[in-house]
């Protein structure tokens, strides 16, 4: 024991010395013999403690504490190693400091017990969370352990709970913060519910009401209890707010019972003077406490509803007495009352209450009743309906019913509609009155209000019973009068007159509040006598309702009922319009509901073109909502503000408003004739042409079963039923039209200029569609229709510009240029004698009033079409004339002349006289200078510019581009404009540019044919003539008519095509250059290339006549152009004219004249040129057409000399060697036929892949029966048969030889085997082709149709693709199968042939 005693003396000495590593070992040397030593593991735990080991000091001191509980001396370690460890052990020194805490209490050792726990929260508030900061000063809350032992040493409870508070405030805040963050970026969150949820979950476990209640209960400064009772009542408010309805009665008491207690203490907290005020339920406002409202006033002066509440108090509408309203001065003496605010300031005052009180029920509650006091319905509605919301929130906050505030609001919105732009929210006024009647069927508002709302549909019965309703508890002289009103309506006027009478006498002419009642009446009173007698007399008797109506408007001069009763006296009976218009606006100012003086006002409007004003009226009565009905009303829906309207709207060209608004005002009034034509009228401009054909059809039916004159009468509809038939299209039905409505009106010069224009526009139409001499006649029509405009009126620029037109018609379709009235024109042209309008620009291009006087000669056809576009010419330029005060109209005028201008250089340029040509290039300056002023007159017009691109583009390139791309500046989809850049492109060999500016036409129309051209051109310059054919034809079928370019490109790719090809031409491929080249005649009758062109393209149509005809007149031509140049070319193309006509005449069996042009031919080119490739082939033709045209003749000695002639000119050509065989073996001699064997062995040797000349030889060899020959013609053609370049007409001629040579010579074999071997050989070799199916079917030796089915397969493949195979060929193949079907579309197809015919027979 001693030993013991010795060793914690060491080691408490050790201690003392700072040796710790002693003390820790004389401390073990004791707890080895004594385990449960309380002073060595205090001893151990110090040392340890001393060392920085605090795992092991503190197992040490918890050690020691397990033996001696009470003991403080292990506590105090324990809490020092605590300390030392600077916040990490905070949450366990909790716990300790209380134990020490009551071990020094259990001792009586204050100070210790206090020091121990300020030690404790002092390291809590310096290393501690929020959390362990609110742990630490839970000890010296009153519930503490401690609290009564260290009371007046410790802080009070209201500072700690106050400390509290604002740690667990701002814990609060951080946490709803985080969760919102948190929770908002959730797939479907929303982000005010997310708020709600977050908010509600914060505040149900919340410590901080208790926190507010205990520092209320604990704390001795009543500036603190205030300021803690706010947040209280805040606190608990914010609760009742997020929680579900069903928890919210018990937070809403505690809410009312915290603000009650606040009001009490008058103490100035917004809130709880809100919960006092807003949530009182009462029927009317006097039920306010008026003290309560004072009190409010005085405590928040600034506050937007005791500003509202002040103006209402001050107010005449005021339930309370003068004097209670008043506030009194600050002493209270009241001997003085503070100054009343005028009527205007009040109403400032009280609209800036009211801005500032957006959520204040109350303060919408007076100020809706405010607006009805003062008649301001549309703000009343308003805002009574922000008023409910207001209470609606309230309800979602309280869970009141509130029910009281709720119908009041809903009176006042009710009341509001009622009156505001009547009757159109009267459904909803209703509802709202029978809802409330539905909780107080004696509410006399409601009552009163469907009164009033029955009374307007016309319902007075129903009307007078609600109002009779209303009275049996109220006197109110409004509702006397009402019903009153209700008899007069009804007819009983005397009545009425003695009750409305009565209620005047009870109203006070003074009191603002009756003001408008009594003008009311009084106008009442004055319609019961205005209806009772009718009479003129007693209406125009000043002594009778005109002087109500007086007393009305003096009672109050914004009624406006009275203003409309006036206005019909004055209008009607005292005949003083000035005045009647004064009426009706002010009444129409007044009230937008007041239909009779807008309708007036409209109508006087209209008729002096005030269409502004027109548009206002109509507007606000639209508006108003008194046109139309309310479901169940009698009265009558108004259709004439929806026409106004529309009328407006289609005079500011606003069509497609102007449709809805005649639209709307036909669903009202479907026999209303204008609104029908209004309509037709506005569809038509918005180019909906089929609806604007009903609306005219509908109309002029009106017009049969009208009783109203000036409605059967109207020809308008007529009229503009013909300029819709002509946007659509129907030329020949819209002028029918035009001529039935000049029957009745000759003189309309409306409708004459558009039957002009509607003939002209039908002639260029008839030109789109090829129909040209329909086109000549329809301009003939309109030069006739403007010589008698001319007569009416010569000034008009749509008469000039739509003759000039009409002259332009015949130079599209110049093969009726003999068909043009010269003399109509020059009539015409000098109406009224304006010759001046003639030397505009005639300096330059010469055409002036000397011009006049050519218009009536007609020497020959080129002059004729100089005349016509002269006249055209002359008209654009009396079209300036006529257009000098219109700069639009003048900048088209210039730009029409401009293009006059160039029709007229491009009909000079065409022409084979140099001196014409010359000339032309005049009209091209001209026309320059045109579109030039044009420009200058509207720069900002894209076809003017593209126009001056086009005319300059062979004058100065650099000045063409800039004005195309200004032009697609200006529009850059316009493919016209691209394509003409691309022109411009081609023209200067800039093919790259060319083709980009081609694709961009395309691509912005792909259907503009000129485009698909210019790449055909530019295909055509690049030697690709495939491609250029293909973009050729694709241009000529997408395009109209009346292009000359595409059908000579497409007729020129066509025959080039053709004569390259090695295929024999098919009908279709000639037929549609063929009819391209007729229309081409008719539009150019000077293009004598082309006129040769249309002739071979008939030839090959074997249209063997008019290829006669056309070559004739060619060659005609052609003479005399000789006789007048001597030019070699020009005796050349006669050359070749006269060498074709013969071909033709060879062709039509008129060997004589074949002949005859033969020989001239041959004359004209035999001038030693024999070098030159086309007198080569002119003579070549003209020798092979006189041979055949004497072996027909059977003159074959000279046939012979001419291919003899043919063969040493072409120096052995195959082909003519076949044919001059073919003569000498057809002569029949055995000196010819010898010599004809001998020029085909030649050519074979000479030539030995030449088909023809190799079958001939084949055929004459079989003919002879010389088999050596036979079997060397038979290898050739074998090996003939195997290339790919043949033709099908040769390869069908192979077939046969070697089937004929297979039957006649089979070798061995059977003539059946042999043929079908051959047929076989041919089907293996071209299985596609029908040569070989045909011959393999005409064998017949077996039952089997297959063959001759395969045959027609081929052969429709083959002439579907164009491979040669022509519709006799396959009018034989369908023969062959020998069935019915097949022969008759055999004969079908070729009806011509014989052949077909006869296969009807056998089947």
């Amino acid at each position: 024991m001693s030993g013991t005693k010795t060793a914690l003396k060491a080691a408490k000495s050790a201690l003392d010395d700072h040796k710790y590593e002693e003390a820790i070992r004389q401390a073990e040397l004791v707890l080895a013999s004594d385990s449960n030593s309380y002073n060595a593991h205090v001893f151990l735990g110090l040392a340890y403690d001393k060392q920085n080991r605090n795992e092991d000091s503190e197992k040490a001191y918890k050690t020691a504490i397990r033996s001696k509980t009470n003991e403080p001396l292990a506590w105090q370690g324990l809490l020092t190693l605590y300390e030392k460890q600077h916040g990490e052990k905070l949450d366990v020194s909790h716990d300790a400091a209380l134990t020490l805490g009551k071990i020094y209490m259990e001792k009586d050792d204050r100070n210790r017990c206090q020091t121990v726990l300020d030690k404790y929260t002092n390291d809590a508030k310096k290393y501690g969370s929020r959390t362990q900061l609110k742990r630490s000063l839970e000890v010296y809350l009153p519930t503490g352990p401690l609290y009564e032992y260290l009371e007046g040493r410790i802080p009070q409870p209201a500072q700690t709970y106050s400390r509290l508070a604002e740690l667990v405030e701002a814990e609060e805040k951080e946490r709803v913060n985080t969760e919102i963050g948190q929770r908002r970026t959730r797939l479907g969150a929303r982000i005010d519910r997310v708020k709600a949820d977050v908010r509600r979950e914060v505040l149900e476990s919340s410590q901080l009401e208790a926190l507010y209640r205990a520092i209320v209960d604990w704390t001795n400064d009543d500036e603190v209890r205030r300021q803690y009772e706010e947040k209280l009542l805040q606190h608990v408010y914010d609760h009742l707010t997020v929680l579900p309805r069903p928890g919210k009665e018990t937070k809403r008491k505690q809410v009312e019972k915290l603000a009650d207690g606040l009001v009490i203490l008058k103490h100035p907290f917004l809130l709880a003077w809100s919960v006092k005020l807003e949530w009182a339920d009462v029927d009317n406002l006097e039920e306010l406490d008026v003290g309560l409202l004072r009190e409010h006033i005085l405590l928040f002066p600034d506050e937007g509803r005791s500003k509202v509440l002040r103006g209402y108090l001050e107010s005449d509408l005021s339930p309370f007495s003068q004097h209670q309203a008043e506030p009194k001065d600050e002493d209270g003496d009241g001997g003085t009352s503070a100054i009343l605010m005028s009527a205007e300031d009040r109403l400032l005052l009280m609209g800036e209450g009211f801005e500032e009180s957006s959520s204040s029920p109350l303060a919408h509650r007076i100020m809706g009743q405010f607006y009805l006091y003062l008649e301001e319905y549309e703000s009343a509605a308003t805002t009574a309906r922000r008023g409910r919301d207001c209470i609606q929130a309230d309800r979602n906050i309280s869970s009141l019913g509130l029910s009281r505030n709720w119908n009041a609001m809903s009176i006042i919105l009710g009341t509001a509609l009622v009156h505001y732009q009547a009757p159109r929210h009267h459904p909803e006024a209703r509802e709202l009155f029978e809802e409330i009647l539905s909780h107080n069927h004696t509410e006399t508002s409601a009552l009163l209000g469907i009164g009033l709302i029955l009374e307007e549909q016309e319902n007075y019965a129903e009307a007078s019973h609600f109002l009779t309703r209303a009275l049996a508890k109220s006197t109110d002289p409004k509702i006397r009068a009402e019903a009153a009103w209700c008899k007069a309506l009804n007819g009983d006027h005397e009545t009425s007159l003695n009750e409305l009478n009565a209620c005047l006498s009870e109203m006070e002419s003074t009191d603002p509040r009756t003001k408008s009642l009594r003008s009311q009446t009084l106008y009442r009173i004055g319609m019961c006598i205005w209806n009772e007698n009718t009479s003129i007399s007693a209406r125009k008797s000043r002594d009778g309702a005109y002087a109500q109506f007086l007393a009305s408007l003096q009672a109050d001069l914004n009624f406006a009922p009275a203003y409309t009763s006036l206005g019909i006296y004055y209008a009607d009976y005292a005949k003083d319009k000035k005045r009647a218009r004064k009426c009706f606006q002010k009444a129409f100012e007044l009230s937008s509901s007041e239909i009779e003086a807008a309708h007036r006002l409209a109508k006087a409007f209209a008729k002096s073109s005030e269409w502004d004003l027109v548009e206002v009226v109509a507007q606000r009565v639209i508006e108003s909502g008194a046109v139309k009905p309310t479901p169940g009303s009698k009265k009558k829906a108004i259709s004439w503000p929806f026409a106004a309207l529309g009328t407006v709207q289609l005079n500011d060209q606003e069509y497609n408003k102007s449709v809805v608004s005649f639209q709307s005002a036909l669903r009202i009034t479907p026999t209303d004739y204008h609104s029908w034509v209004g309509l037709g009228e506005s569809y038509h401009h918005c180019g909906r042409y089929v609806a604007a054909t009903k609306a005219f059809d509908q109309a002029q039916k009106l017009e049969i079963i009208s009783e109203d004159e000036t409605v059967k009468e109207n020809w308008f509809s007529k009229y503009m039923l013909a300029n819709v038939k002509r946007e659509l299209g129907e030329f020949d039905d819209a002028i029918a039209d035009y001529n039935v409505v000049l029957e009745s009106r000759p003189n309309e010069f409306g409708v004459s200029i558009a039957l002009l224009q509607c003939l002209v526009e039908s002639a260029w139409h008839c030109i789109e569609i090829g129909f040209f001499g329909r086109a000549a006649n329809r301009a003939r029509e309109a030069i006739s229709v403007a010589e008698s405009i001319a007569k009416l009126y010569s000034g008009a620029f749509n008469l000039w510009k739509a003759l000039g037109d009409a002259c332009s018609v015949f130079i599209s379709v110049q093969a009726y240029i003999e068909d043009f009235p010269c003399k109509a024109l020059k009539s015409l042209l000098e109406t009224d004698d304006c010759l001046e309008a003639f030397d505009n620009l005639a300096d330059v291009d010469g055409i002036g009033r000397d011009a006049l006087l050519e218009l009536h000669l007609e020497n020959e056809q080129t002059t004729n079409i100089l005349h016509a576009s002269h006249a055209a010419v002359m008209a654009h330029k009396r079209a300036v004339q006529a257009c000098t005060n219109d700069i639009h109209a003048k900048a088209v005028s210039w730009y029409n002349l401009g293009w006059a201008e160039h029709r007229t250089h491009q009909c000079g340029f065409g022409q084979s006289k140099p001196s014409l040509k010359k000339k032309s290039m005049r009209y091209l300056k001209t026309s320059v200078q045109c579109f030039k002023r044009a420009i200058e007159l509207e720069a900002g017009n894209a076809e003017f510019w593209n126009s001056l691109g086009i005319v300059t583009a062979e004058l100065n390139p650099k000045v063409s581009q800039h004005s195309f791309v200004r032009s697609l500046y200006l529009n850059d989809k316009n493919a016209r404009v691209w394509t003409n850049l691309g022109t411009l492109y081609l023209m200067e060999d800039d093919f790259e540019l060319a083709n980009e500016a081609f694709a961009r036409a395309q691509s912005s129309d792909p259907d503009y044919a000129q485009a698909w051209v210019g790449q055909g051109l530019l295909a055509t310059h690049l030697a690709d003539p495939g491609e250029a054919r293909t973009l050729f034809t694709h241009a000529f079928e997408i395009a109209d008519s009346c292009s000359t370019i595409i059908k000579r490109q497409y007729a020129m790719a066509a025959f080039n095509s053709m004569s390259s090809s090695a295929k024999a031409s098919q009908s279709s491929d000639v037929l549609q250059p063929l009819f391209a080249l007729r229309q081409l005649r008719s539009q150019v009758t000077a293009d004598l290339a082309f006129q040769h062109l249309l002739s071979l393209f008939a030839e090959r149509a074997r249209d063997n006549a008019s290829a006669i005809s056309n070559l004739d007149h060619v060659s005609n031509e052609l003479e005399s152009q000789y006789e007048k140049s001597e030019s070699p070319i020009t005796l050349l193309r006669f050359a070749q004219t006269k060498s074709d006509l013969s071909r033709a005449h060879l062709a039509n069996r008129d060997f004589e004249a074949a002949m005859g042009n033969a020989e001239t031919a041959v004359d004209l080119t035999n001038d030693g040129h024999q070098g030159n490739e086309e007198h080569q082939r002119i003579r070549l033709s003209a020798h092979m057409t006189a041979g055949l045209g004497y072996y027909y003749q059977e003159k074959l000695d000279l046939a012979i000399q001419m291919f003899r002639s043919a063969l040493e000119e072409t120096q052995g050509d195959p082909n003519i060697v076949c044919l001059l065989a073919q003569m000498l073996w057809a002569k029949g001699g055995d000196q010819e036929r010898s010599v004809a064997r001998e020029q085909l062995f030649d050519c074979v040797e000479n030539n030995p892949g030449h088909v023809d000349s190799t079958v001939l030889l084949g055929a004459i060899a079989v003919l002879d029966d010389d088999e050596d020959t036979v079997e060397a013609v038979t290898a050739d053609l074998k090996n003939l048969r195997a290339t790919d370049d043949l033709s099908e007409q040769k390869q069908g001629k192979i077939g046969n030889l070697l089937t004929t040579i297979a039957a006649l010579f089979p070798g061995g074999i059977t003539e059946d085997l042999a043929g079908i071997t051959e047929a076989s050989t041919e089907i293996m070799l071209a299985p596609s082709k029908p040569h070989g199916w045909s011959q393999l079917a005409d064998l017949h030796l077996t039952e089997v149709s297959y063959p001759a089915d395969m045959a027609v397969l081929t052969a429709d493949k083959a002439a579907l693709y164009g491979e040669g195979f022509d519709v006799m060929d396959l009018a034989k193949t369908h023969v062959g199968t020998r069935r019915i079907e097949d022969a008759q579309r055999a004969v079908m197809l070729a009806p011509w042939m014989a052949s077909t015919w006869d296969g009807l027979q056998f089947v």
